[in-house]
């Protein structure tokens, strides 16, 4: 498996998805927290399928990365020494090294959850890099819009195992319970006080002038998302074309919890990533 060592010497390691013939363009999909990047098999198995190459690398402290940089899972979830600069500095890294890789190719970053704050931070920072961006099961990085408290309360009963708030698909959790490159650790408690402020943020002022286009995104979010749901992720949409000066801002809500892309919804999902893809960037003929 592909790896590259970020700032601080720690192996990065990725995933690539090749398409069939020529490509039409490059997905970088990064997770949410206390996963990886294998979660997302079947979104990168179906974007490959429709031209695309995708990118996903399992984040610092995460996944077969977070076992190499540890040792152990059991501090799997934690971003280690540089925090969660580090861990925003990884995934641009990552960025760079597909623009080198694929020059000319559109790039296209695609977070969920954590994944997406990710996103958001780094189309933020360099707006001029990516030339779409998606999220799923978002939120406005900012209180009173982004959940901080138990995602779980709403479900909590004697039996809960406490991911009910990820899918209503019970083998989705029990899968992710059993997953060995897996937590199930709030956030704030893996990366710590200073870290998880650092997530808080609303979308740049003039990011489509910065950018010298108007980057189209695409915001999906499931209609009970305990994370920030329909309304937060409207008001990231409205951000956006009010703050961010954006015109091409796309709000899907569909029947589900966070993990839209592990609920029974999950193929129209991916097809209507695909889709949305498809109207911007367009095959070749």
């Amino acid at each position: 498996m592909p790896e590259f060592a970020d700032a601080y010497g720690v192996a990065i390691v990725y995933d690539v998805y090749e398409p069939e013939g020529t490509p039409r363009g490059v997905v970088q999909v990064l997770h949410g927290v206390g996963e990886h990047a294998g979660r997302y098999a079947a979104l990168a198995d179906e974007l490959a399928a429709a031209g695309w190459v995708v990118y996903a690398d399992d984040h610092r402290g995460h996944g077969r990365t977070g076992m190499r940089q540890h040792g152990t899972a059991e501090k799997l979830g934690r971003l280690g020494v540089g925090g969660h600069r580090a861990a925003v500095a990884a995934v641009r890294q990552l960025s760079e090294h597909i623009r080198a890789e694929r020059p000319g190719l559109p790039l296209v970053l695609l977070g969920h959850s954590w994944g997406s704050f990710l996103a958001q931070i780094l189309f933020d920072r360099h707006p001029g890099a990516y030339d779409a961006v998606v999220l799923v099961g978002s939120s406005l990085r900012w209180p009173g819009s982004l959940n901080a408290g138990d995602l779980n309360a709403r479900w909590k009963t004697p039996e809960a195992n406490g991911v009910e708030w990820l899918s209503t698909d019970e083998a989705v959790q029990r899968a992710f319970l059993a997953d060995p490159l897996t937590v199930d650790v709030p956030l704030a408690k893996l990366f710590g006080v200073a870290d998880t402020l650092r997530l808080v943020g609303r979308p740049r002022r003039g990011l489509r002038r910065e950018a010298g286009a108007d980057v189209p995104v695409l915001l999906l979010v499931g209609r009970d998302d305990s994370v920030g749901g329909p309304r937060s992720v409207h008001r990231l949409a409205d951000a956006y074309r009010r703050r961010a000066g954006l015109s091409d801002v796309t709000v899907h809500v569909y029947d589900g919890r966070h993990e839209i892309l592990n609920e029974p919804v999950q193929g129209e999902v991916r097809s209507d990533i695909v889709a949305w893809l498809d109207a911007r960037f367009p095959a070749a003929v």
